[in-house]
């Protein structure tokens, strides 16, 4: 698009992949340069704090909380140079346009763009949702100014959070532990994860059966002859199931009305009804429709690639990024389902070229979007142009990854537009009387789909791996009412009720997105945040709650419940709309939230407590940091409360003496010191818990086994040479033993569990003096990194079995010494398991052995498998995944070799007596004082 004659503009974007791709579509007169997002934010440390204002109250902060929380802004250290360029550019232009994403953050570029270059030619905004010349081409022609109401919008939810973050975190250092971090979204996305591991550990399961009959038909007409169906009733009443049962105690659920069958139950109905006449006496048909899914948005492409893709969230919008800056993909953070009438025109006629016209319905389907707080007025995320392209059209020029997420976007965009899928769905009844006249009912249902519509395109996926596919049949013989039935097999099958299931990133996002917290250009990095400071690990794609979360949040609740309370939090986001709509004035909201001024902003309950600030400074001295930093488990059988403590260490259990024998206060009782309140305390013992176990796999029979089996400190006895104790210890690399300075780790045929006291003495006389060699050279057995050994002096040789370390004999230990070394190269050892290709990549991996445990490779790149994963259970979306972490973070650096140093010259006389005189002059000097360490911990906001 030529520009007036003359006229020179520059045009701004965030990216200089998106600055390549829009210069392509102007033409010449256009400079496009990219801010490399934002260029300006609050303070990160002091030493980002400017000289004069270093002696402000408020400088920590970097707001000024007590006029108009004016907000202190810096200009990025890494975006310096990138300024001057910047400033430079406006000086040689005739107009600037800034061309920053049409959204908040976009749109607060934009004025920090204004603010940092102050330039003197005439600033237009101009907005585009995909990247493609006609759309370019349009916001060229129709600027608009720079909308303060979203700007203010963007400003008060960043102070917001710096507010949230600079004040509780502290909170956290004081009593948890330092470095940790507090976040108005961060800590509800954690107290979610946090509430449902504390529901599964306090699940309890309950067993439950019932019948699975194999029935056939007599005449075989329209359909299969056998079919399957499940005991429904017996006598009329229902045969329990999952639902039936309370999940805190695994009992059935009062007054649930049921029948619930145990192993001999079922086996023994089975049993009565075998060889018995069944009879159909229940047929209903219905039909079934199924509409299409609405478009993307951020949470659900989140959503399905992960479910599809197995990409985490950050991958996920790392991914769609580079499609949309490279003009493949609408804008791919927004909250609306709506698609143009241009792209509803594409798809429909895309529609008709690859499935034909009865798959597009006689009128344009339109989506009504379900997001509490929806904002920004983008389209849904779909393919880029008025001609959509397929994925066979760009699949040369897209990545794997770049691929697969594309075609996922294209078939969801498609199917959108597509006929329902429609069919019958046939639910019956079947009864048989056993032996004893039992009355027992067994149901079945079917369904067939005649017209699969837009499930020709796309079906989604579900959270629940084990839930049926929208487009599976379940086919039944045609079925009448009183049509005889012969039962071909019945088998007794038992079931046990499952916990609720941990959240993934996708049902995590999906959570939030339901109570109206979060936005869509924040989902990707909390997920990202909670995992970084420790509150949550993945194990595949269950994210797990670390016991530093439980704290954290256990101390929230207690004390601030109203930070991290779902409804106040979605509440702040209404307030944030309201900004942005023009219709609520910022200061107003900060100030109730940070004061506690009651103007009719804000929200009421953290206005009548005094406000955030007087919130965590009053009541700072209430909070008991050995109470918060004890999360109760359970009471044993002998009356000892066990707890986890979080330390500084790491997490541990405590198992504190019965109040009876102990006198002392249960070990979650007050203790004063602050910090993690290790030292001191209850009486009682202490184990390890193995890094990697999840929160509800803390049993009663695993924190037995971790105080018994070697997990905790076991006394074996006392050594009769010195009468020291001997105790059995569980450490970093496993099970030990130790007495005094002595200590020695099990043999790799040693179980913690039946290890005696005499194993372990001789263990503990390891290094085992065999004898003398004829030269006097002491002659040893000893257990190494290889295993067992015999060595004299700087000679060592294997011994084939652990037990020769005790009874290798002096002779025997020096003929082994004088035979030669045998160095035989070994076979390379075949990998554990081959997994296929990833599904990335299309290279073949492996799970090999490595000298520290199982890992996964394709050739290339090499990841280990985490605590808890084996090579038997490991996934190849799981295996993928991990490599492809390994892949984002490049090779590892390789280490330089060190230089040598070049042999010192010798000094000449003159250099001799100057270095004598420093030397003299620095010990009459007074030493300098070390100036403090500044803190390195900033908060996350």
């Amino acid at each position: 698009m030529p520009s007036n004659a003359g006229t020179t503009r520059l045009v701004i974007v965030e990216s200089p992949a998106k600055a390549k791709t829009i210069s392509g579509y102007l033409g010449p007169g256009y400079v496009v340069e990219a801010s490399f997002g934002h260029v300006r934010d609050l303070p990160r440390n002091a030493a980002d704090v400017p000289a004069k204002y270093k002696g402000e109250p408020w400088a920590r902060l970097g707001v000024d909380v007590d006029n108009g929380f004016h907000a202190l802004y810096v200009v990025s250290p890494d975006r310096k140079q990138q300024i001057s360029k910047l400033v430079k550019l406006a000086k040689e232009v005739d107009e600037i346009f800034l061309a920053t994403d049409e959204d908040r953050e976009g749109e607060a570029i934009a004025w920090h763009l204004v603010e940092t270059l102050k330039p003197k030619v005439p600033v237009k905004r101009m907005v585009f949702h995909e990247i493609t010349k006609p759309a370019i081409q349009a916001a060229v022609a129709n600027p608009r100014e720079i909308d303060r109401d979203l700007v203010d919008a963007q400003e008060a939810r960043r102070i917001l959070d710096r507010l949230y973050g600079y004040e509780v975190s502290p909170v956290l250092w004081k009593k948890v532990m330092p470095k940790l971090s507090a976040g108005r979204v961060q800590s509800v996305a954690t107290r979610i994860v946090v509430e449902r591991e504390r529901q599964r550990m306090a699940f309890r399961t309950a067993e439950y059966w019932d019948i699975l009959a194999t029935l056939a038909v007599a005449k075989p007409g329209e359909g299969p002859r056998t079919f399957n169906a499940t005991l429904v009733a017996l006598n009329g009443d229902r045969i329990a199931t999952g639902k039936d049962f309370e999940p805190t105690t695994g009992r059935v659920r009062a007054g649930a009305g049921v029948v619930h069958l145990d192993e001999g139950g079922a086996r023994g109905l089975a049993a009565r009804l075998a060889d018995r006449p069944f009879t159909v006496t229940r047929v209903e048909e219905k039909p079934y429709r199924r509409r299409p899914y609405a478009p993307f948005i951020t949470s659900t492409l989140q959503q399905e690639a992960a479910r599809k893709l197995r990409f985490s969230s950050q991958q996920t919008m790392r991914t769609a990024q580079r499609l949309y800056e490279n003009g493949y993909i609408t804008y791919m953070r927004t909250d609306s389902v709506n698609l143009s009438e241009t792209a509803i025109a594409a798809a429909r006629r895309q529609i008709v070229e690859l499935y034909g016209e009865r798959s597009v319905p006689p009128e344009p389907r339109r989506y009504t979007g379900k997001v509490k707080n929806a904002q920004e007025a983008h389209e849904a995320i779909r393919p880029a142009g008025d001609n959509f392209r397929t994925p066979g059209e760009v699949a040369k020029e897209l990545s794997a990854e770049e691929y697969k997420l594309y075609e996922l976007i294209w078939r969801r965009t498609i199917a959108s537009q597509m006929t329902d899928a429609v069919g019958s769905s046939v639910s019956v009844r079947i009864r048989a009387v056993s032996s004893a006249q039992e009355e027992a009912d067994f149901g079945a249902t079917g369904k067939t789909i005649t017209d699969p519509g837009f499930l020709r395109a796309y079906v989604e996926s579900s959270d629940d791996e084990n839930a049926e596919a929208e487009d599976a049949e379940r086919r039944l013989p045609t079925l009448v009412k009183d049509q005889p039935l012969t039962a071909d097999e019945l088998a007794a099958q038992g079931h046990h009720t499952q916990p609720p299931s941990r959240y993934t990133e996708a049902s995590l996002v999906k959570a939030l997105e339901e109570l109206g917290i979060g936005r869509p250009s924040t989902y990707a990095s909390i997920m990202q945040t909670i995992q970084d400071r420790g509150y949550v690990t993945k194990r595949g794609q269950a994210m797990i709650p670390t016991f530093l979360a439980f704290a954290v949040i256990g101390l929230m609740e207690r004390h601030y419940p109203r930070l991290i309370d779902y409804d106040f939090t979605a509440s702040m986001e209404n307030e944030l709309d309201e900004i942005a709509g023009g219709d609520h004035a910022a200061v107003d909201f900060l100030t109730s939230f940070y004061f506690g001024s009651t103007n009719g902003a804000g929200d009421q309950a953290i206005a009548h407590a005094g406000g955030l600030k007087k919130l965590v400074t009053e009541n700072l001295s209430e909070i008991d940091a050995r109470s918060v930093n004890s999360i109760p488990l359970f009471t044993d059988d002998e009356g000892r409360e066990v707890v986890v403590r979080v330390g500084r260490y790491g997490p541990y259990l405590q198992r504190a003496l019965p109040a009876s024998v102990s006198g002392s206060a249960s070990v979650s009782g007050s203790a004063s010191g602050e910090g993690e309140g290790e030292e001191g305390g209850s009486q009682g013992d202490r184990a390890p818990i193995p890094e990697g176990l999840a929160p509800d796999e803390l049993t009663p029979e695993k924190v037995h086994e971790l105080f018994l089996g070697g997990g905790g400190e076991r006394k074996l006895g006392d050594d009769p040479s010195t009468g020291e104790p001997i105790l059995l210890k569980s450490g970093r690399f496993g099970p030990y033993v130790a007495s005094g300075e002595r200590k020695s780790s099990l043999l790799r045929s040693q179980s913690p569990d039946s290890l005696t006291l005499e194993q372990a003495l001789q263990l503990l006389r390891l290094p085992r003096l065999i004898g003398v060699a004829p030269d006097g050279t002491e002659v040893f057995a000893n257990n190494g990194r290889y295993g067992p050994y015999v060595k004299r002096g700087d000679e060592f040789r294997s011994l084939d079995s652990e037990d020769k370390m005790f009874t290798v004999t002096l002779d025997e230990a020096l003929a082994l010494l004088a035979a030669p070394k045998t160095r035989q190269r070994r076979a390379a050892a075949p990998p554990l398991r081959e997994m296929g290709n990833d599904p990335l990549t299309e290279k073949p991996l492996v799970i090999k052995d490595g000298r520290f445990g199982p890992y996964v490779t394709d050739g290339e790149f090499n990841a280990s498998l985490r605590r808890g994963q084996t090579p038997e259970e490991l996934t190849l979306e799981q295996a993928s995944e991990m490599l492809a972490e390994k892949r984002a973070k490049g090779p590892a650096p390789k280490k330089k070799a060190a230089k040598k140093a070049a042999p010192a010259k010798k000094a000449t006389a003159a250099k001799k007596t100057t270095a004598a005189k420093k030397t003299t002059a620095a010990k009459k000097a007074p030493a300098k004082k070390a100036a403090p360490k500044k803190a390195t911990s900033t908060p996350n906001e």
